[in-house]
């Protein structure tokens, strides 16, 4: 199964553990995996049994590497099953959104590969806990899309604009960063997971929220962590002036013309301005208005607004074309609808943000 379900008995209570089992894709969620996971969710919901949820990764190599978009872009060029994407995303989407509100604890460990949606999950967890090789981004600008499920939340809470720069150039943030800017919350070694569980199952839990949550807390907070200093050292410490400098400003053009023209020896800065470099045009104008809306939304309005954003990327040219020379083709040369940032028409940009929904016929209906 793409999605492993398991009740662990503990001495009192019982803990809903949920593993993202395709390792080879980096556990990348595909729509069955969305629908496995989302039922599980549901039932442990209303199950007084369950006290407490974990969610895992299989395998080494990552926990969640986002979205399994590959298996979208036939339904996205009409060769395949066209109702698919829309059919993906806003199963995601509500998947993640009943993570953010889930009446339990949530704890989500993390490994290698969290970007994309995997973040995204990631970011919903109560506690969130990574290990060592843990590698955290938002790519979407290489394929077309815009950083999403629920990233105008959690990358605006990021300090500086820390969160613009991530969207605007893919950056990857080892532990050392996700430490630093709060994106994480506790590292531990690898070999510590299986303990974890261990413990976890050694405990009372009562099912009264508060109670549980609090015994919860105490438990991870007397965990051996690992020692910070002992860490790779991270990339924001050396560069995080220099992104709140050359990010400042309130024209996009502008900014991304000083992130071009920004010079270092550093490959990780190097990088990060060439993903920008080749990333879409219409991409950095989404993550522009996505995180100046969302600072004055609630979360289900940013599921609402970032679900709208989906659906018309599903319906512009953008985003096919960015998973055709990612992932289809593989020639890395994917020709975008406009040539430059400041070449996008505002009306292309405004249709991402068009109002869909309401309370009346809201996707996310969980409340």
């Amino acid at each position: 199964m793409p999605v492993e379900v398991q009740e662990l008995a503990c001495r009192e209570g019982h803990i809903g553990l949920l593993t993202l089992n395709a390792p080879n894709t980096l556990n990348a969620l595909t729509e069955d995996m969305v629908v496995q996971a989302q039922g599980a969710l549901d039932e442990w919901a209303a199950d007084s049994r369950i006290c407490l949820v974990v969610l895992q990764g299989a395998g080494e190599r990552g926990f969640c590497a986002g979205g399994n978009i590959r298996t979208l872009y036939d339904g996205l060029t009409g060769q395949g099953d066209t109702a698919a994407p829309t059919r993906f995303f806003t199963r995601e989407y509500r998947l993640n959104y009943s993570l953010y509100r889930f009446p339990k604890p949530v704890v989500g460990v993390a490994q290698g590969v969290v970007m994309g949606g995997g973040l995204g999950l990631l970011s919903a967890c109560r506690y969130r806990l990574v290990t060592p090789d843990v590698t955290l981004a938002m790519p979407e600008i290489s394929i077309g899309l815009f950083p999403d499920v629920g990233a105008s939340w959690f990358l605006n809470r990021l300090p500086g604009r820390l969160g613009l720069f991530m969207g605007l150039t893919g950056a990857r943030l080892n532990v050392s960063d996700a430490i630093r800017v709060g994106l994480a919350d506790l590292v531990i070694e690898p070999s510590q997971t299986e303990s974890l569980l261990t413990r976890l199952q050694d405990e009372r839990w009562t099912g009264a929220q508060a109670a549980d949550d609090n015994r919860l807390f105490r438990l991870l907070s007397q965990l051996d962590a690992m020692d910070y200093r002992a860490l790779t050292p991270g990339h924001l410490e050396q560069h995080e002036q220099t992104i709140a400098r050359l990010s400042a400003g309130d024209k996009l053009p502008d900014i991304v013309e000083q992130l071009l023209a920004s010079e270092s020896s550093d490959p990780w800065w190097q990088t990060c301005v060439q993903t920008l470099k080749n990333g879409c045009p219409v991409t950095a104008w989404l993550v522009w208005n996505q995180l100046r809306k969302g600072q004055q939304m609630s979360l289900k309005d940013i599921f609402r607004m970032e679900l709208a954003m989906a659906m018309t990327c599903t319906r512009r040219p953008d985003l096919a074309e960015g998973i055709r020379a990612l992932l289809v083709d593989k020639d890395r040369s994917p020709t975008w609808s406009y040539p430059s940032v400041a070449e996008v028409p505002r009306d292309v940009v405004d249709e991402h943000f068009q109002p869909v929904w309401n309370d009346s016929n809201d996707p996310m209906a969980l409340d």
